[in-house]
């Protein structure tokens, strides 16, 4: 299960990536649809994943006792908190508010400027969720090892 949360966590950063990238710019009706599957990634798998991830990789942290005394289990459980808060409080509910505004943009209610106001931190906020995604993969397959220092004799 971790590892499925692991996989759609970054799957879901990179589809909401590409389809901000490749969201039409001229017409804000468009746009508002995109925004609308943006939103629907967020919150139907880049959610769900965080936490099938988070909640997982906590419970075999309690039960399986080596995992209590490796170092690297801890460097991916303090780089899950900044991860955490991050995809929450910042790319969630930047997709919610985007898609929201573009569609009141869509029909006239507000002004496009508005909808570039609320993403602008967006790619930000994306590249940094995802570059702890990827850290938090390499610490889990990589799994470095403290070496405690016994040398060979050479006898």
């Amino acid at each position: 299960m971790h590892l499925l949360g692991a996989i759609g966590l970054t799957g879901s950063l990179a589809a909401y990536m590409v389809l901000l990238y490749t969201a039409p710019a001229d017409s804000m009706e468009d746009y508002a649809v995109v925004r609308r599957g943006i939103e629907a990634i967020s919150g139907w798998i880049l959610v769900p994943s965080l936490v099938a991830a988070l909640v997982t990789g906590l419970f075999a942290i309690a039960v399986y006792h080596p995992f209590q005394n490796a170092g690297w289990v801890w460097a991916k459980a303090l780089l899950g908190l900044p991860m955490f808060e991050g995809t929450l409080a910042t790319i969630d509910s930047t997709a919610q508010k985007a898609a929201a505004l573009s569609a009141r943009a869509a029909l006239g209610e507000v002004e496009p400027a508005l909808v570039a106001d609320a993403v602008a931190r967006e790619w930000n906020a994306l590249w940094m969720i995802m570059a702890l995604s990827v850290a938090q993969t390499v610490i889990g397959v990589w799994r470095p090892r403290r070496r405690r220092g016994r040398k060979r004799s050479s006898s």
